[in-house]
């Protein structure tokens, strides 16, 4: 799988999970503070690695930064992109499941190794449901990308 890969910050977790998509034999592509001079502020690094997805240059994304909100945040505002911050396997279970998210956010700040592993096993496992309800509630969020959404 192609994964693009956001951080601000050259902080050890990004490094490992750098490391960690490699070693589970992903194809990963670096933004930010992982990539030798280029632009490290989150809302920049966190954009490009969701254009990524949104033009499917990559399948799936994951961007960090401090908390994981201001990633997250960047990168909802792509079109086509579903960012999921999530700090727990639990959660990273369910945006994938329930909501299709292609963007995983992480918090540099509160994810450790094992929790870091946790959530990629997680987020890898799960498969998007074909619920009637999950499948139009992610119909409705393309809708809403498009501005097309209702009240």
């Amino acid at each position: 799988m192609r994964i693009s890969v956001s951080s601000d910050m050259d902080e050890p977790v990004a490094r490992l999970l750098v490391a960690e998509l490699r070693r589970r034999g992903h194809d990963v592509r670096t933004y930010g503070a992982l990539e030798p001079g280029a632009d490290s502020r989150w809302a920049v690094c966190s954009e490009a690695a969701a254009r990524d997805v949104a033009a499917a240059a990559a399948d799936q994304a994951v961007v960090c930064c401090w908390t994981g909100t201001g990633a997250s945040i960047a990168a909802n505002k792509v079109p086509g992109v579903r960012a999921a911050l999530c700090a727990d396997a639990v959660t990273a279970d369910g945006a994938r499941r329930w909501n299709d998210a292609n963007v995983l956010a992480l918090s540099l700040r509160l994810t450790s190794q094992p929790v870091l592993k946790e959530i990629l096993d997680a987020w890898f496992s799960a498969t998007p449901s074909q619920d009637a309800e999950d499948l139009g509630n992610v119909a409705h969020v393309g809708r809403l990308d498009a501005g097309r959404g209702t009240a």
